[in-house]
C-alpha cells in the first residue's frame, strides 16, 4: 500500500467553480466572469455577481491587457514556492475589463515599474494542473 501524498499548500486548490478558469490558464487564456444582468465583469471567479447579486454570470475571455495599480518588491518570503522566486514584484493590476487582480509583474526591472504602466498577461506553469497568470510590460 502506498502512502497518501501530502497535500500541497503552495498551489491553489481547484474546485468545481474554478475548474474552467484553471483549464483556461493552462491554455494561456485569462477568463473573467461577466454579469448578464448589470453587465459588469468581476474577478475572482464566483457563482454570483458581487455588484447586483445576480446568479446570471458567465465566463468570458479577457483581453489580457491591464494597467499597473500598485506593487511591492518582495525580497524575503519563506513560504513555498516563493523562496525560489525572490525578489519579485507582487502587484495589483486593473484589467481592461474592469476588475482588479493580484498577480506578479515579470520581465521588468523593478526601478522601471510605474503606476499606470500598461501590462499584458503571460503565463507560468507551476504544476501540471496549475498555470498562473502574471503580467509583463506591454
Amino acid at each position: 500500500m502506498t502512502a497518501p501524498s501530502k497535500p500541497r499548500f503552495d498551489v491553489p486548490s481547484i474546485d468545481e467553480g474554478t475548474a474552467p478558469w484553471w483549464a483556461a490558464t493552462r491554455d494561456n487564456k485569462l477568463l473573467v466572469k461577466r454579469c448578464g444582468d448589470c453587465g459588469k465583469a468581476h474577478f475572482y471567479p464566483r457563482p454570483f455577481c458581487p455588484y447586483c447579486w445576480s446568479e446570471s454570470v458567465s465566463w468570458e475571455e479577457a483581453s489580457g491587457r491591464a494597467t499597473l495599480y500598485t506593487w511591492s518588491v518582495v525580497y524575503s518570503n519563506d513560504l513555498p514556492p516563493f523562496p525560489d522566486k525572490v525578489p519579485y514584484a507582487a502587484a495589483i493590476v486593473d484589467l481592461d475589463e474592469g476588475p482588479r487582480m493580484m498577480t506578479r509583474v515579470v520581465g521588468c526591472e523593478f526601478d522601471a515599474l510605474r503606476v499606470g504602466m500598461p501590462l499584458v498577461v503571460t503565463f507560468e506553469q507551476e504544476t501540471d494542473e496549475v498555470t498562473l497568470p502574471v503580467f509583463r510590460p506591454a
